[in-house]
């Protein structure tokens, strides 16, 4: 069995069919249906069940497919390894981000175009079991996020490299401004009988509880009308007048232009730690070398890489 028959197997194996499998490698069916019935000669065993319209995998064809992704995933980065070794930073850098991380992208990105011109970039939001999950099948190279990582399923120890923390803000609706003296500053008992709106997803609740556990420590319960996991859902919430926000200090480059008003918080302790996180023994290309680099070359980053089990 060789790589192209593997990935024959495994075309089918996430399709269902052998027609759709056949579609999605832009062969024929037949051939495609000999093959399968080679390499099951071959092993001496049924890969799939073949008795309902869907082919299901045997417990032979689950394990194989299992083996099978990560074989042919490190083949894959070892070929791209030893093209980049003569073709230099180029190609497609696949970055996860969380939603409240996604500001500190553009600026990083501006700078990496002027090094690396011919270099391209995908960009995949979402929470950190989403891209936890990604990270694994090896969909995005690395991850911008707010730490610790929450990704719970992890199976594969991960490196992490802390950036700057962000203090919090209070955000408010620019149309209450007078309500806080048209000050730049407050006391968080000033937000006590403010209608909060915080982010929160079923997976990822430390942001969240940082902020009710501030507003506690300052002797008030927080008065919650709204848990959102949408940044930009809960930004134009406020923009409405619905409540006050508490988010990290970088969040705000996402304006809603004069309809939000930025607070700072006096006698907060609140800080956002936020990091760059990548597989640790598997292959980094190139690109993502240089990406982490361009971080850990910034006067204003003085990071030392952690380890995550």
């Amino acid at each position: 069995m060789d790589i192209r028959q593997l990935k024959y197997f495994l075309a089918i194996a996430r399709e269902g069919q052998v027609t759709r499998a056949a579609k999605k490698l832009n062969m024929e069916q037949p051939p495609l249906s000999r093959q399968l019935k080679q390499i099951e000669e071959e092993l001496g065993v049924r890969l799939f069940d073949r008795s309902s319209r869907h082919l299901k995998l045997t417990s032979a064809g689950v394990l194989l497919r299992q083996r099978g992704e990560l074989l042919l995933t490190q083949f894959e980065e070892a070929l791209n390894e030893v093209k980049e070794t003569e073709e230099g930073v180029r190609g497609m850098l696949s970055i996860g981000s969380v939603v409240s991380c996604v500001s500190l992208l553009p600026g990083r990105i501006q700078r990496m175009r002027e090094v690396y011109p011919r270099l391209t970039y995908k960009i995949v939001e979402g929470d950190h079991t989403y891209l936890g999950d990604l990270l694994q099948k090896r969909v995005i190279e690395l991850i911008v996020a707010r730490l610790p990582f929450e990704a719970f399923h992890y199976t594969d120890p991960c490196e992490v490299l802390p950036l700057p923390s962000d203090p919090f803000v209070a955000v408010i609706p620019s149309a209450w401004a007078s309500r806080f003296g048209g000050k730049s500053a407050i006391k968080m008992t000033e937000l006590a009988e403010c209608p909060i709106l915080t982010l929160k997803t079923d997976y990822t609740t430390r942001m969240h509880e940082s902020v009710m556990n501030e507003c506690r420590k300052h002797g008030f319960e927080p008065q919650v009308i709204c848990e959102c996991s949408s940044v930009s859902i809960i930004m134009s919430l406020v923009a409405e007048g619905i409540g006050v926000t508490i988010f990290p200090k970088s969040v705000m480059s996402m304006s809603m232009g004069r309809l939000v008003t930025m607070l700072d918080i006096e006698d907060a302790a609140l800080q956002s730690e936020v990091g760059i996180v990548w597989l640790k023994n598997h292959y980094l290309s190139k690109s993502a070398e240089r990406f982490i680099d361009s971080f850990r070359s910034d006067p204003n980053n003085n990071p030392q890489i952690r380890s995550k089990q």
